[in-house]
């Protein structure tokens, strides 16, 4: 059993992506995502806003 849906999972993936090519920006702000526990949480809150499968906060 999967612990998170494929859309989850396409959105963190995506994060991680942008995140190694440096164009994943922290919420308003211009600053460089550098954690890819950072963008694992921006991949799950953007899952979460477009109704995917992801666990709670």
């Amino acid at each position: 059993m999967n612990k998170f849906g494929p859309k989850a999972q396409e959105k963190v993936g995506k994060a991680m992506h942008e995140m190694h090519e440096g164009t994943l920006k922290s919420g308003n702000s211009d600053k460089k995502v550098t954690s890819s526990k950072q963008a694992i949480a921006i991949g799950l809150s953007e899952a979460r806003k477009e109704g995917g499968k992801v666990p709670k906060k």
